[in-house]
Order: structure tokens, then sequence, then C-alpha cells
């Protein structure tokens, strides 16, 4: 595999030297708006589209041919697929990669129904906060009763809930190691347990997690990875299946056969070679970033608490390190987005729900209710974010909440 450049180990490097994030983007300032989404797409981290950059001229062959450099590429792939597995805590064996978690969110649903249609298991229980391809991968199996799993305030799990769910005719469980919207990171070691001893098999999308905590494949029989949610390139990802499951998979794509006959279509070896270039930068980094991550969130929470009527959604107690959910009283999320879009790229939630006029159905889950759902924001930091931007951020949101309340009791 190709070797990675010069490190990258200060996170605090001059704008000159950080990536050019949405540099076509300028506001009338010329400056891209300060970048805090970083659950919707973590941006490609420098040594890994050094490594991706190469791939793609060194190893510009089918993987599949037989000829020298399709050798040359296939062995690029193998070393690619080992260092991913290992950083995920599975055997190569078990990993098949795909263009990114929802692909793989609906490779484990379809693929493992024929299995739980055998073994007369047809319930499926599913997170009520889970992503839309998790709802949507679940929803399509007609001849299966899909049941939400309740979440309290906090956003996690309620077990006792879980518990009395499931029974002899529930096949899988599907619960994300960490929500997407409000960074909730759930008790999978007792999830898991639960799972087993009812005999149900276990999925986790960890599009969130992986990268930013510490994930247990141990614990899963299916497991959902993308990578451009760790700074890797966009449009690849995997799925983890434990082995004994492999020979029931059914295979979404077919055709040639490849990846063990479970993923047909010629494999994007360069992207699996960024993909894996990024999970040996996080294995690198993650410790650090997660406790430097949680201080700055911290810092932006105490900044922006000097805004009367901000409302944390979840909780900080068990969350991502980078993650903040907030609503302010009298303050629509949406226009407080656009208010600083010229500043700040945040959201108000999944970018997979952008388009859609209701309010995000994972903080409904919570118990918040419509009005309060419709003012939540969510910021994500990440791997380049300083602390400069995180002061700048605050005071661009302080600023943006004053006008939209003084605007809006000027229109009441």
């Amino acid at each position: 595999m190709v070797a990675m450049t010069g490190p990258y180990d200060d996170q605090r490097k001059s704008a000159e030297t950080r990536p050019t994030r949405l540099s076509g983007m300028g506001n009338n300032l010329g400056q891209p708006p300060i970048y805090l989404d970083y659950h919707a797409h973590a941006p490609l981290d420098p040594e890994v589209a050094a490594v991706l950059a190469d791939a793609f001229l060194v190893y510009d062959a089918n993987p599949h041919s037989h000829h020298l450099a399709g050798d040359t590429s296939r062995k690029a792939l193998d070393e690619a697929r080992l260092e991913v597995a290992r950083f995920l805590g599975c055997s190569a064996a078990e990993l098949i990669f795909t263009s990114g978690a929802t692909e793989a969110n609906n490779m484990a649903f379809h693929g493992i129904a024929p299995l739980l249609r055998r073994r007369e298991r047809t319930r499926i229980l599913v997170g009520a906060g889970e992503h839309p391809s998790v709802h949507a991968a679940a929803g399509r199996l007609a001849d299966f009763q899909v049941e939400p799993v309740a979440l309290d305030e906090s956003g996690l799990v309620n077990l006792d809930a879980l518990h009395g769910q499931l029974g002899v005719d529930v096949g899988l469980v599907s619960i994300g190691w960490a929500n997407h919207e409000v960074g909730t990171v759930q008790p999978m070691t007792e999830i898991a347990a639960l799972a087993r001893a009812a005999g149900a098999l276990l999925h986790s999308d960890l599009a969130q997690a992986c990268g930013h905590v510490p994930v247990e494949t141990a614990l899963l029989d299916l497991a959902s990875v993308a990578a451009h949610k760790f700074c890797g390139p966009v449009g690849i990802g995997a799925l983890m299946v434990r082995r004994s499951l492999r020979p029931a998979l059914d295979p979404l794509l077919v055709g040639g056969g490849q990846e063990g006959g479970a993923r047909s279509g010629t494999t994007a070896v360069p992207m699996c070679i960024g993909f894996a270039a990024a999970c040996a930068r996080a294995a690198k980094l993650q410790k650090e970033e997660s406790a430097r991550l949680a201080m700055l969130r911290d810092l932006l929470l105490d900044r922006l608490s000097q805004a009367p009527g901000l409302k944390v959604n979840g909780t900080l107690a068990s969350r991502l390190p980078g993650n903040l959910n907030i609503s302010f009283d009298d303050v629509d999320g949406e226009a407080l987005v656009m208010r600083v879009r010229d500043q700040l790229a945040i959201s108000t939630g999944s970018a997979c729900s952008a388009d859609s006029l209701e309010p995000s159905p994972v903080l409904l889950a919570l118990g918040l209710n419509r009005t309060r759902a419709e003012s939540a924001i969510r910021i994500g930091l990440g791997r380049f974010t300083t602390e400069e931007e995180v002061e700048k951020a605050a005071r661009f949101v302080l600023d943006a909440v004053t006008t939209l309340r003084r605007m809006s009791r000027r229109v009441a």
C-alpha cells in the first residue's frame, strides 16, 4: 500500500497549511465559513488525500484481472482490507467494501432477511433515533414487522423497553452506536447482552462513532461504516458481517461475484486504500482528539450559555466529544442556520433529511415538543476545528440569536 506522507500532528496549524475547506464558498470577506458540520462530513485529512492521489496513479488497474497490474492492485486491496479490519477489530474475511454506510445498512437488512425468514423470526427492532437509511432499509422488508425501540429524553435506548420487546420471533435488533443528531453514545454492551439472550442478531450503524469513540465490533453481528465521517474519502465504506453469517448473506448487487460474492462490481482499489489510510490516521489521533474536542465543545457551550433560553438536547454525560445539539427559545433553527451561513457551516440535523419540512424525528423521539425540535441546531466539531474558530462561532451564533429575537418581537 502507498506509504503516508508527512506528519500532520499539530491540529492548530495556521489557515494557510490546513485543508482549504469550502474554498469555493467564500463570504463577503473572501473567507470560507467556519466549518462545524462534521456529522454530515469530516473534511479529508491532508495525509489521506496524499495517499489517495498516489493510489489513483499507482493502482490504476482492475484488481480482479489476472495480469501483473491486476495482481499488484489486488495485493494493495488485500493490505487495505487488513488495515480497515484491524481498525474495526474484526477479521479481513468479515469485511465487505461498500460505497458508504447507507449501502452497508441496506445490504445488512436485505442480506440477512432470508436467514431470518428461515428461522421464522419476522420481527425487527430498530432504535427510534436511527439514521433515515436504517429506517428505510428496514421498512422495505414488507413481510417483517418493524418496531421502534424507545429512547429516553437523553437519547439513550430504554433498556427496559427493549427487554420487553424482545422475544423468540425477533430476528434482528439495529441500534446505532452513536446518534447522528444529538451524539448520544449507546450502552452497546448491555444492548448486546439483551439481544444475545433473546437469540437475536445485532446490527449497529457505526458511521458517527467510528474514529471518534472506541467501538467493540465483537459485540455485533453486522456493522456499517463510512470513511468520510472520520476524514476519509467520500464514496467508500464497509459492512462487517460476522464470519458465521457470511454464507447466509443474500447479495444486494449481483453480477461478477466480487467481495466474496457479497457485492458484485469492480472494487475501487484507490478508495479502499484511502479508507485504510483514514483508519490508520484515526487510530493514531483518536484518544488525543477526543479529549481536545470535548474541551472545545464545553467551551462553545459555555460561551453560548450567555444567551437566555438555551437548552441542550440529549445528554452531555454519554455523548460524542464533538457534538452539540441545542435549542434557543423563540428562535427558529432553520432561520438561525441561514442567518449565519456566510460565517458558519452548521445544520439543523441530518443532511439526509435536510429537505424535509417536518421537525427532526430524532428530537421528537426524545420527547421534545414540536416548537423546541424546530428551534434545534446541530454543531459538529472535528479534527481541524480550533479554539479560535469556536470563539468566533459562539459570537456569530449569539449575534444571530439576538437579531432573530429582535426581528420576531418587531413582527409580533
